[in-house]
């Protein structure tokens, strides 16, 4: 019995070791490609190569010349800050509004409670393309665009991060808050004090799901931020795509750079992450 089972454990170490490599192989020849020239990337497409790194005699000016050239060609700097203050500044007031709402849908008993929830997780099937016009129009006569603001505060509420918040707080023992409120604690202490420091995990993964899911946004500031010095990294990854003569080399190092801060907050934040989802779904 004991070695069937250990049997099943190296077959699934095994299988999902060897998943992790093929989704690997996009990223590994992303990278090995923004080292090389056009001729080595369509030389190496069809062999094994294209997943190495080019040899120091195949290439002219270093490594990360296409780097250098991508850099100069667009304002790259500048698209990856907008884009750093856009998903950040959506993170931050959305760990703030999102972690509130679903602790008042756990904890408080108000009227029509569920049918307030209810009406939340309906809004997850609405695309939001949908609503894109009369939000642009909004935005237009608040004044907001091309500004931060009108790029950060439509999406603030998320109703997938406010039931995030409201299954993991349903786990939290109600304890620790009736203690506090024995000690004099207001509402707003207990939350900030005792609820946000014992609910990183959930946290966490609300937060690498806001960042994904912005850093790679496209239409919205494609509509509302219009303005060069207003690009967001990807709208100036397709603007660089399109200006002729289009190099693929240095295409690929502008994609890696776009790529690094999601492995970034990725790495830093996974632990945090897997603890988060495994705990989400553990009350109804």
């Amino acid at each position: 019995m004991e070695k069937n089972r250990t049997g099943k454990k190296i077959l699934l170490y095994v299988i999902t070791s060897l998943l992790a490599v093929i989704f690997l192989f996009p990223l590994v020849w992303m990278i090995m490609s923004s080292l090389k020239g056009d001729l080595l990337i369509f030389r190496d497409m069809t062999s094994f190569r294209a997943f190495l790194p080019p040899l120091p005699n195949e290439i002219d000016g270093g490594y990360f010349q296409n780097y250098v050239m991508a850099f100069e060609r667009v304002n790259l700097m500048r698209y990856i800050m907008n884009s750093l203050i856009y998903t950040i500044g959506i993170i931050i007031f959305g760990l703030i509004v999102n972690s509130m709402a679903g602790y008042a849908l756990a904890r408080f008993n108000f009227p029509f409670r569920n049918f307030w929830l209810a009406v939340i997780i309906a809004t997850l099937i609405i695309p939001p393309e949908s609503i894109f016009l009369p939000l642009y129009v909004l935005v237009f006569n608040l004044g907001w665009v091309n500004t931060y603001t009108g790029l950060i505060v439509p999406f603030i509420a998320n109703a997938f991060a406010i039931f995030l918040f409201r299954q993991f707080l349903l786990d939290f023992p109600r304890e620790l808050e009736e203690a506090a409120k024995i000690d004099g604690c207001s509402q707003l202490g207990i939350f900030f004090k005792i609820i946000v420091p014992l609910t990183k995990p959930v946290f966490a993964t609300v937060a690498i799901v806001l960042f994904i899911n912005h850093w790679n946004d496209f239409l919205w500031p494609l509509v509302v931020a219009n303005d060069d010095s207003m690009r967001t990294i990807q709208i100036g990854l397709q603007y660089f795509m399109n200006q002729p003569p289009v190099q693929w080399g240095q295409v690929m190092a502008a994609l890696t750079v776009a790529t690094v801060p999601m492995l970034i907050i990725f790495i830093f934040l996974q632990r945090y992450y897997v603890q988060g989802l495994a705990h989400t779904g553990s009350k109804n």
